[in-house]
């Protein structure tokens, strides 16, 4: 935009000028003409070819909330944004500040370089620079130690810019490049970094707090209550000016006055706590991962949830902190959006500052993975025919290769559901070894949980229980094609991401079928107890992993809202004691989606995962549950329906809709029961009996007291309570289903 020529009149009046003292006169010409006769040697074109030089706009990184997360360029703390145009009042306040007579001269204005010339000669007076916006432009380009020789060269550049280029483009140029404190360099990005806002939509108060800054960036720190009030000060005079010589409506002016002595910027005065995320998009950047839409608007918007971030960061800082006596260092975890594939909170470490191994970015860091793979080898079993759900495996020691279990023990033989969801090394490697090594090490390679090009027999059936190592971020993902109907897509960290084209990796009925095997709470026992940390109120897959000797702890699960993946360890690679994946992980994987969710004490959701299209829901005898023809025990498994197992082997076949509520009833206590403790009989026996009636049978009842699970027991059977002195809130409901009872209010004395 071109500057008025009535803004130029205005500011820059041809009747101004400033006239030398009498005394002295004849030193002060010798002083001057020696000073331009140099300088127009200088500014020939052929020592100066004085070009105009801008560095590469650098992006702000916002959350998807618009909360500032980041500035990133070459150190970060170089912030640039390009000028497209001049905004007319932009130019006016600073011009009114800098350089009032910017239009009437060459580069260099004569009265100044005099007057400063004699002030600084004469010792009469505080010393002047009398730096012109030309010659400011001249040093900010080639930066110098202050000397008389180096004031010379910029006067030089000064001329020979302004004869080059013009005024308005050395005007433009200065406003791309002026220090505006706080790493923030040229107006348009001070106006974004201050204000959030583009320049052209700065207010006249704005405007002219911008403009006082450059004169002093470090004194007058917009972020410091003492430099905001030098640059309000300042700011005043620039906008007295414009009144006083009518470039601006005198009520503009007055409105601008009052808004100045309260305006603050709105942006982020601090520096981002996680580290780690500014450094991940500096190199997602970097590496042309993530290209601005234009130079001239050069933001990013990031897909992080900054308050969910600093959440789940408290988190892992509170969990780890249990954690640290057993050996515990560190913990990485990242959440993941269902269908988006959005990245809403990456923590790489408990702190970057903290000095046991802080600085490490424990998502993007290579580890053995345990046990966490194992779904996908039963995945490459089911997509290749080599498994059925309905196959029986074996978790024995004959033809183990030498591998163990993790507990010691054995089950025997078992359904791949169980064998999956209780994560038994055994069956794991046996079916691994079924399948192919190389064809389960290609499998992984498609996931892209690794880019070894060593040969899958380095790493033999080991690879199923942790040892082809792969990072967080890369099994976050591969969990994504389970969740996501067997469709693996890159992991979104902005909106200008460039992605690579999402693969199908397995089918939707694999996909699903191992879902609901991770997510199967009854299928996980008896190596996992109920209503621990992989039990939640809502439908969860989750897996969890321990890596050989404890070194490293996982658990990745996902609901229909998100994924969390968690790892803790330590950066030395050192044991930790006895921290399994289930009893540590999980625990911080639990809180992060129980926080996502917002779910409370004693809630139970009916959502649950889709199931896999074409099969039927059949009730399974568990292998051992048989009794004289009876079955004992039972698991829901998903089956085609060629694949129906014969009668023997299987309980009656579940209906295809939904199985029919049943109705439950407390029957002891009463509704509002007051009870009395004996006093003097031992608190052993100071038990109040539980009992309900279910129609038809739900065959167990899950009691909650004062919102919280308290026993599981078969339906007809009565639970004890250890009473408690208060009013008390008891509940039955059937294990996993929606069916509860009214709630029964008692009274204890």
């Amino acid at each position: 935009m071109r500057t008025p020529r009535a803004a130029r009149a205005v500011i820059w009046p041809r009747s101004a000028g400033l006239a030398a003292p009498a005394r002295g006169r004849r030193r002060e010409r010798l002083l001057l003409c020696l000073f331009f006769g140099v300088v127009a040697l200088c500014a020939s074109g052929l020592f100066l070819p004085a070009p105009l030089v801008a560095p590469e706009p650098t992006p702000i990184v916002y959350d998807r909330n618009g909360a500032f997360l980041a500035q990133i360029g070459a150190g970060a703390e170089h912030g640039y944004w390009p000028l497209r145009a001049i905004p007319a009042r932009v130019a006016l306040a600073t011009l009114a500040l800098e350089d009032r007579r910017f239009f009437s001269h060459p580069g260099v204005e004569a009265r100044a370089v005099l007057r400063a010339a004699w002030r600084n000669v004469s010792g009469r007076g505080r010393r002047e620079g009398a730096s012109t916006i030309a010659m400011q432009v001249a040093r900010m380009q080639a930066p110098a130690p202050r000397s008389f020789g180096a004031k010379l060269m910029e006067a030089a550049t000064a001329l020979a810019l302004i004869s080059r280029h013009g005024h308005e483009a050395v005007l433009a140029h200065y406003l791309r490049l002026a220090p505006y404190g706080n790493g923030s360099h040229g107006v348009a990005h001070a106006a974004r970094f201050y204000f959030d806002k583009p320049v052209e939509d700065l207010s006249l108060a704005e405007i002219a707090l911008l403009a006082a800054v450059p004169q002093s960036p470090g004194r007058m720190n917009l972020f410091r209550e003492h430099g905001l009030t030098l640059a309000r000060a300042r700011a005043a005079r620039a906008l007295a000016h414009l009144r006083e010589e009518g470039a601006v409506d005198a009520a503009q002016v007055a409105l601008a006055e009052r808004q100045l002595a309260t305006l603050r910027p709105i942006g982020a005065a601090r520096r981002l706590d996680a580290l780690h995320l500014a450094l991940r998009y500096e190199s997602l950047i970097g590496d042309g991962a993530i290209m601005a839409r234009s130079k001239d608007d050069p933001r990013i918007h990031a897909s992080i949830d900054l308050s969910l971030q600093e959440r789940v960061a408290a988190l892992a800082r509170r969990y780890l902190s249990l954690w640290r006596g057993a050996g515990a260092r560190q913990a990485a975890v990242m959440v993941v959006e269902r269908g988006t594939g959005a990245v809403l909170a990456d923590v790489g470490s408990s702190d970057y500052r903290d000095p046991r191994e802080g600085a490490i970015d424990f998502t993007r860091v290579q580890r053995s993975p345990g046990s966490t793979l194992k779904p996908f080898v039963y995945a490459l079993a089911f997509e290749r025919d080599a498994l059925r759900a309905t196959d029986i495996v074996s978790d024995i020691p004959e033809g183990a290769s030498g591998v163990d279990n993790a507990d010691g023990l054995f089950l025997g033989p078992m359904l791949p559901r169980q064998a999956l969801a209780n994560s038994r090394n055994v069956p794991a490697t046996n079916l691994l070894r079924r399948v192919g090594l190389e064809a389960n090490f290609r499998f992984l390679h498609d996931l892209r949980l690794h880019d070894l090009e060593a040969p899958a027999e380095s790493f033999g059936v080991a690879m199923a229980i942790g040892a082809l190592p792969t990072r967080l971020e890369r099994l976050v993902a591969a969990y994504g094609a389970l969740a996501e109907d067997g469709v693996l897509s890159d992991l979104v960290f902005a909106t200008e991401q460039t992605r690579r084209r999402s693969i199908r990796v397995m089918s939707t009925d694999t996909a699903r079928l191992v879902t609901s095997m991770l997510a199967d709470p009854l299928a996980r026992l008896p190596s996992f107890p109920r209503y621990g940390p992989l039990e939640y109120p809502f439908a969860v897959a989750v897996k969890t992993g321990t890596s050989q000797g404890y070194r490293d702890a996982w658990t990745i699960a996902f609901s229909r809202k998100a994924i969390v993946g968690v790892w803790l360890g330590r950066g030395d690679a050192g044991v930790m004691n006895r921290l399994s994946g289930a009893a540590s992980a999980a625990r911080l994987a639990h809180a992060v989606l129980a926080h996502m969710h917002g779910a409370k004490p004693g809630d139970l959701s009916e959502d649950s995962f889709p199931a896999p299209e074409g099969r039927i829901p059949v009730e399974m005898c568990l292998a051992g549950g048989a009794n004289g023809g009876a079955c004992n025990e039972t698991l829901v498994e998903w089956v085609k329906p060629h694949e129906r197992p014969a009668a023997a082997l299987a309980a009656p076949a579940l209906a295809a809709g939904p199985t029919q509520p049943a109705a439950l009833a407390i029957t002891t206590p009463e509704h509002r029961t007051h009870i009395w403790r004996n006093p003097e009989q031992p608190a052993a026996l100071n038990r109040l009996a539980l009992k309900a009636s279910a129609t038809p049978s739900v065959g167990q009842i899950l009691w909650y007291v004062d919102g919280e699970p308290f026993a599981l027991a078969e339906a007809d059977a009565a639970v004890y309570w250890p009473m408690r002195p208060g009013t008390h809130r008891i509940q039955a409901r059937a294990p996993m289903r929606p069916e509860a009872s009214r709630i029964v209010e008692i009274t204890v004395e």
